[in-house]
């Protein structure tokens, strides 16, 4: 090879035309949002990593990956939701299930803490009652929810029925 140095002669900024060759890739059957072992990645905090999507399979994925009593939890605020809004369409985006309706935005979402879980109404201002927590949005207010509260499903229900009526985020 003419002209061509050892790799091990090269400076930092030149390149060589010899092809390294490439790592063996491992394929792995863990579904996406799952680590090799088929457990769900949690980041900080406990809330599920998932892979975002629209419809009803990536939030189902998302409630199957929440950790412990909050799965149960997840499971019921979906129900909930569905029941006082049918037609609701779902979605994940940044690590949490959306809902909202089609081509009308989003009311509200779900996020997994620590020690809870947080439901954001994003028109929660205009609910009534409105939701106890306070936002650094002018308009959202939220719901959070310990293990050892006891959910008001009537007033969630509501709370839900009100927010599919108002404007919706465009996100």
């Amino acid at each position: 090879m003419v002209g061509k140095k050892p790799a091990s002669e090269l400076a930092a900024n030149e390149t060589t035309a010899i092809a390294k060759p490439k790592k063996a890739v491992k394929s792995s059957a863990a579904k996406p949002g799952a680590q090799a072992d088929g457990k769900p990645v949690l980041l900080s905090g406990g809330n599920p990593q998932i892979p975002k999507g629209e419809g009803d399979a990536p939030v189902q994925a998302y409630i199957d990956a929440m950790p412990g009593w909050k799965q149960d939890l997840g499971r019921r605020l979906d129900a909930l939701i569905a029941t006082a809004v049918p037609n609701v369409h779902k979605a994940v985006k940044w690590n949490s299930p959306f809902y909202g309706l089609k081509g009308e935005g989003w009311f509200l979402s779900l996020h997994c803490f620590a020690k809870y879980v947080k439901v954001a109404f994003f028109r929660g201002q205009s609910l009534q009652p409105v939701p106890p927590g306070a936002s650094k949005s002018q308009d959202t207010r939220y719901l959070d929810i310990r293990e050892d509260d006891v959910l008001d499903e009537a007033q969630f229900s509501d709370w839900v029925r009100q927010a599919s009526q108002l404007p919706g985020e465009r996100m």
